[in-house]
């Protein structure tokens, strides 16, 4: 056990302390790999001095669980883990989820439902003036009043139903720092509001706390946002314009109740040599040895033998939460760093070679997309990559092809794979095929997974990704690649169904051209309403706040429908299939012939535009007659009726007549 961080009494009173100065409460198992937030926030502190003790996974039932360490001199820690509770908890169809790759074993139910209030409200009752700091992605993605997809419902600011002190938001590294800093040198938590990358609460009523703050924008209030679908959108995008630390500007958002959340601008982004100096701290890149009797920590399988590359994204996607977790400024370690990780990973027992992954949330965006970008920040009416590259944006992967080739070059290393998401719109804007030809070549094993997410134009609009066009050009790259290196890889695309501004004519475009392609996917993500994203606030809304017009939300019913015609083929979708194109209007669809997506059911679905074939495609617009045979088995005309001879059944009497 020995380089963990102590997770019990008597594990701390092995290193000789008598009380941590922090307790760090978290709804993920403990794993000591940079992968996780738990290990850098933790391992970050005791690079600074602090003792930090870890409770994952309390029994949030039980008092008594949360004094294993008694009180701790400065404070308390709390995240829910590495992805929201209820996203942990539920599938986008709110059923609840079988496995828990974050717990010992892939046991579900070891996390309570909305983790940071319910871990607060009992630390609260047993530590009565200890300062609570809540930070991680369930607290940054909720730190103003936001739709809450599992009650239908607007809540206030985690902030405020937790009864913390203090939010910490983004990567977190730099902020509880300067926030244990100040705590360590006696200031109270209330006293703590001027720290980059936090939030707090003013509770002296919402008058006087706002002229306290007039540089603030001020959002709509929760109460506003709750009853307003238009002021919900309002206060999107006053938030989502403010998510820059070069430009951005202090938030304030009043929750009731004489309380004012107010946030900070966010964290300076960390430096080459900061970033660095985080992943070089002494992770023992395992789970602790209290879940070896479990079989470890699943989550940790899948990247174990992967490296972080950088943080952030400049892609712009609707329905994902980068934007407003690490930003869209990129920030990336040096190549010498990555190295050094690469021959830490040799030591490993495990390590057969491979090294699983290089990237980040977009493996190929390795630099900041555009010159000056750390002078005057991102821009705040324009993507980067949507609805077309910008102009100023700089392409390239010479950079990341020498990391990827240097890597592979290492004593010990057999191959280098890049599982992390590609951009493929990104690889195209290069000026030659270099990159991709060495991609298809040495980093690729069999399957590259890609996101175009969609084919309709109105969706892809919403979504902010490109258009159908930028994945066939590439689609037709990459086979023309591999096809000349004499290799047999297939792109797997990642499709959404039910996303907002889709509607059942859309999701029949889209399975038409799986049809076309020949693509039968195993898995279809439904659209999941998260927190904190652009798409979440059209769903809410109905509304696109970028431009205020209204868009197609899928009710429940639809949802279904849309996500059986996607996998049309499996036989379980296919009366929700047949359904979806009846009320689309595309009973052509349905029948035997070449272009037709399922067969009819043995329910007729007669109605406009409903065409029937025959077994040999050929177009017949009314049933075939049947003889000898029970109106339920709808077969092709047999040529000869049944005989008038009876047929004996085994172990059946012979029938005797009598003479007439």
């Amino acid at each position: 056990m020995r380089g963990f961080l102590p997770v019990n009494h008597d594990e701390m009173r092995a290193l000789g302390w008598e009380q941590p100065d922090f307790l760090y409460v978290s709804g993920d198992a403990y794993v000591d790999h940079p992968s996780f937030g738990h290990a850098i926030i933790s391992r970050v502190l005791e690079s600074k001095g602090f003792k930090v003790a870890m409770l994952p996974q309390p029994d949030w039932a039980d008092a008594g669980t949360f004094l294993e360490f008694g009180a701790p001199r400065l404070g308390i820690l709390v995240t829910a883990g590495v992805v929201d509770s209820m996203v942990n908890h539920y599938t986008a169809s709110k059923k609840i989820r079988n496995q828990d790759s974050y717990s010992p074993g892939g046991k579900a139910g070891l996390r309570p439902d909305r983790a940071i209030i319910t871990y607060c409200n009992r630390l609260r009752s047993v530590f009565k003036n200890l300062p609570i700091i809540i930070g991680g992605v369930e607290a940054g993605l909720r730190r103003f009043a936001h739709y809450d997809y599992w009650d239908n419902k607007v809540r206030r600011s985690v902030l405020v139903d937790s009864a913390a002190d203090i939010l910490v938001f983004g990567m977190g590294e730099s902020a509880i720092c300067a926030v244990a800093d100040r705590l360590n040198s006696g200031e109270r938590a209330f006293e703590i509001k001027n720290v980059r990358g936090t939030m707090y609460i003013e509770r002296d009523g919402t008058g006087a706390a706002l002229s306290r703050h007039a540089d603030c924008v001020v959002l709509p209030s929760y109460y506003e946002v709750a009853s307003d679908k238009k002021a919900y959108a309002e206060a999107f995008m006053a938030i989502d314009g403010e998510q820059d630390p070069v430009r951005g500007r202090p938030l304030c958002q009043d929750q009731g109740g004489g309380m004012l959340v107010v946030q900070n601008p966010l964290s300076e982004p960390l430096a080459t040599g900061e970033l660095d100096r985080v992943y070089s701290l002494p992770y023992q890149r395992s789970w602790h040895p209290m879940y070896d009797k479990d079989g470890g920590v699943p989550a940790l399988e899948e990247v174990k033998f992967s490296i972080t590359s950088h943080r952030g994204c400049f892609g712009g996607c609707s329905f994902c939460a980068i934007n407003l977790h690490q930003g869209r400024m990129v920030q990336k370690r040096s190549e010498k760093s990555i190295l050094r990780e690469v021959e830490t990973i040799k030591y490993d027992p495990g390590f057969k070679g491979y090294i699983h992954d290089v990237g980040g949330p977009s493996a190929n965006f390795r630099n900041p997309s555009c010159k000056g970008q750390r002078k005057r920040g991102t821009c705040r009416d324009r993507q980067c990559l949507y609805p077309t590259p910008c102009k100023n944006l700089e392409t390239g992967h010479g950079e990341y092809l020498e990391l990827l080739r240097k890597i592979g070059e290492a004593e010990g290393i057999k191959k280098v794979f890049v599982r992390s998401g590609l951009r493929f719109d990104y690889i195209l804007l290069d000026g030659d095929d270099v990159f991709l030809t060495e991609l298809c070549r040495s980093h690729v094993s069999g399957q590259l997974k890609v996101a175009p997410e969609h084919v309709s134009p109105g969706v892809l609009r919403c979504m902010g990704k490109p258009g159908k066009e930028a994945y066939e050009a590439f689609s037709a790259k990459f086979d023309r690649i591999n096809k000349a290196l004499g290799k047999k890889q297939f792109l797997v695309p990642y499709l959404i169904s039910g996303h907002p501004g889709c509607g059942l004519k859309d999701a029949v475009m889209l399975a038409e051209y799986m049809r076309d392609k020949r693509f039968s996917p195993e898995q279809v993500q439904d659209f999941y309403p998260t927190p904190g994203t652009l798409s979440t606030c059209m769903y809410c809304t109905g509304l696109d706040p970028r431009t205020m017009k209204r868009v197609h939300v899928p009710d429940w019913e639809e949802k279904a429908m849309q996500r059986a015609l996607l996998q049309y083929r499996k036989p379980e979708n296919k009366d929700k299939a047949i359904k979806a194109l009846m009320k689309a209007g595309r009973g052509d669809l349905i029948g035997y012939g070449p272009k037709c997506l399922v067969r009819p059911s043995a329910k007729r679905h007669d109605g406009p535009g409903v065409k029937r074939y025959d077994r040999l495609g050929v177009k017949r617009h009314e049933p075939q007659r049947t003889v000898g045979l029970s109106a339920k088995r709808r077969e092709p005309q047999h040529l000869v009726g049944p005989s008038a001879k009876r047929r004996k059944k085994p172990g059946a009497k012979p029938h005797s007549r009598k003479p007439g």
